[in-house]
């Protein structure tokens, strides 16, 4: 990554203005998972050794814009991250303002303030240099950590970036690294695995992958599209009618590098408790849609896997929400576990479903951003990124 982090800028006696991503899940006032807490803390804790004073600002859900709102306060992320931190973390009111400049020009080295949730201005979402000068001001340096939000020009993702010297936090640079090297010069063999629903949401990503893997393994209802395109009838499965077409042309110019699944479990209805059978994809009985990849595809798909040097998955092979139709995506969670490939899993559903399989840890690299992996895996520029100062 050709871009400044905060071990290339002197930070003694700085004030920090750093963006993290604090959108955590919360529950009656209190943060229920902190994991994305966690991530940040070594940039945090950096920053603090450096002897600078700390100012940190994320977003929290959707607020409507329009000034505070307690159901979307950050005070319970500052309250979990104090615990983490074992100091007080002090809870501004806002995220600007008189009130906000008056408190930040009183921290002193080794005190952190956090910010209210940006997403109270409307301007946040407008990317509004108004209010990111305003942010801005509050600080001597900006670090981004937040790659979760690195697709989105936001005023505190972008804009502020143009007012105050900008690096990255350890937390973007390592996301930076290990998904640079699905798109830069990757190690091979290299598998892509994709699956998720929706062929349309991905086309991109399946075009930028082709180009760069050896095998693209396609699961999940995205594989429905891709079957339906070869001429399959998949019954009541989920199908995107207006992307067949697509899905041939994929299917032409990709040759022997598409695997799809050959079998799988069948359900006769979209249900938790519907009965199951294991078919070949090319006899779902009338009525019957497919839910999960089959025990032959899982072999087929592993066969490649334990041959490949890097392996990057983004999707689910199955509705692993459900216990009947989760199999196919623990199985590939478990078989990336035991291989010796370097493992990218690109966050949002592939995060989760490696955490309930009890293998993230043996992941070499989780994603904490689900859309901004998606974009960096299709070759677009995210802006939180590029509005950092290059080296």
């Amino acid at each position: 990554m050709n871009k400044k982090n905060v071990r290339d800028i002197n930070l003694k006696g700085k004030r920090v203005l750093m963006r993290v991503d604090f959108n955590v899940p919360m529950a009656d006032g209190a943060v229920t998972d902190d994991k994305r807490i966690k991530a940040a803390l070594p940039t945090i804790n950096y920053v603090l050794e450096q002897g600078a004073s700390l100012i940190l600002m994320s977003h929290l859900g959707r607020p409507k814009g329009t000034g505070f709102d307690p159901e979307f306060s950050l005070k319970p992320a500052a309250e979990a991250l104090s615990k983490l931190l074992g100091k007080s973390v002090a809870m501004a009111s806002d995220c600007v303002g008189p009130e906000v400049e008056a408190l930040a020009k009183t921290l002193k080295p080794g005190d952190v303030l956090m910010l209210e949730n940006t997403r109270f201005h409307k301007g946040e979402e407008k990317n509004d240099l108004d209010l990111a000068k305003k942010m801005a001001a509050l600080g001597d340096v900006y670090v981004n950590d937040a790659f979760g939000s690195a697709h989105r020009a936001h005023a505190s993702t972008e804009g502020v970036a143009r007012f105050l010297p900008a690096v990255s936090g350890f937390l973007m640079e390592q996301e930076l690294e290990y998904l640079g090297r699905a798109t830069d010069n990757p190690a091979h063999p290299y598998v892509a695995i994709l699956g998720g629903a929706k062929i349309s949401d991905k086309i991109l990503v399946v075009e930028n992958m082709l180009a760069r893997c050896d095998t693209l393994i396609i699961g999940g209802g995205m594989a429905n599209t891709f079957l339906a395109a070869k001429g399959y009838n998949m019954q009541d499965s989920l199908v995107e009618a207006s992307s067949v077409e697509t899905a041939k042309a994929i299917l032409a110019k990709a040759g022997g590098k598409l695997l799809l699944p050959v079998d799988a479990v069948v359900a006769d209805k979209f249900d938790a408790e519907a009965n199951t059978q294991v078919v070949d994809v090319d006899k779902v009985p009338a009525g019957w849609r497919m839910l999960d990849i089959g025990p032959k595809s899982i072999a087929a798909f592993g066969a490649v896997l334990k041959t490949a040097k890097l392996v990057v998955w983004n999707g689910p092979m199955g509705v692993f929400e459900m216990p009947k139709f989760a199999e196919g995506t623990f199985a590939i969670a478990r078989l990336l576990a035991e291989g010796g490939a370097i493992t990218v899993i690109g966050g949002g559903d592939s995060a989760s479903a490696v955490k309930k399989a009890g293998v993230a840890k043996k992941m070499t690299h989780v994603s904490t951003g689900g859309g901004a992996s998606l974009e960096f895996l299709e070759g677009k520029v995210l802006p939180g990124v590029a509005a950092l100062n290059d080296k």
